[in-house]
């Protein structure tokens, strides 16, 4: 373990990253290729929490904007979210680490229902742990999601896995003059609008001293290369 800076972290995974460059549905290139690194992180005794987003199959804004009603968008957003969970949890098995997925939303043929407690003891078997259905509420992301569980189970750190390898002052696909940010605080990430997470999640995070590593999935690696401390993406904490 002293090879690692984050004993405990919450992993938020997008869910468009494991689509790979179908950008819909599922590729299995991507996903056994994640899992390998969190295999490796497990073999160093770091237990994971995960979250998945749901993109890859459908966002519930996004998809559903002025064609249904926001509550039933969200609600197919959170069972994207479990199908994601499933897969990549199957993935993991395969790879030899025992995983556990855990819903916000009772449906007990297909995962087991969260609560604190039983989440904490299986982390502390070396399980790894996914948390399915976001908040279980519609109206918020699983960004918020992902801040949320990663407060109860206490971890270390946050660390976001998405298709930026960090976060600007703009948008970089729009603007090429925006700026890559190397640390931030929560107050200058709010006050600037940057689009790190969702306002929710960022407050939540700021709220309870919650730090939040944001880097690119594109190299699985960087998972393993943040644990360890290396400086990879941007880091949001307290002054």
């Amino acid at each position: 373990m002293s090879e690692v800076k984050y004993k405990r972290i919450l992993l938020k995974v997008s869910g468009e990253a494991l689509a790979g460059d179908a950008h819909r549905g599922l590729d299995f290139d991507v996903i056994n290729s994640v899992c390998r690194v969190i295999k490796q992180c497990v073999d160093l005794g770091v237990q994971i929490g995960v979250v998945i987003g749901g993109g890859n199959f459908w966002r519930g804004v996004k998809d559903g904007a002025d064609k249904m009603q926001r509550s039933h968008g969200d609600a197919m957003g959170m069972l994207a979210t479990v199908m994601n969970c499933i897969a990549v949890a199957d993935a993991l098995e395969k790879h030899g680490v025992d995983a556990r997925v855990l819903t916000a939303v009772e449906m007990n043929r297909f995962a087991e229902y969260f609560t604190r407690d039983t989440a904490d003891r299986y982390l502390n078997e070396g399980k790894v742990v996914f948390f399915a259905a976001g908040t279980g509420n519609p109206y918020f992301s699983t960004d918020t999601g992902a801040v949320l569980r990663g407060v109860e189970i206490e971890a270390d750190a946050i660390l976001m896995a998405k298709n930026v390898d960090g976060i600007y002052s703009a948008d970089p696909n729009v603007d090429p003059t925006a700026v890559k940010f190397d640390e931030l605080t929560y107050d200058e990430v709010l006050a600037r609008h940057l689009k790190a997470t969702d306002t929710t999640a960022m407050t939540l995070a700021m709220d309870n001293h919650m730090t939040m590593v944001c880097f690119a999935l594109a190299d699985p690696e960087n998972i393993i290369r943040v644990i360890r401390g290396e400086k990879i993406g941007t880091t949001v904490k307290e002054d």
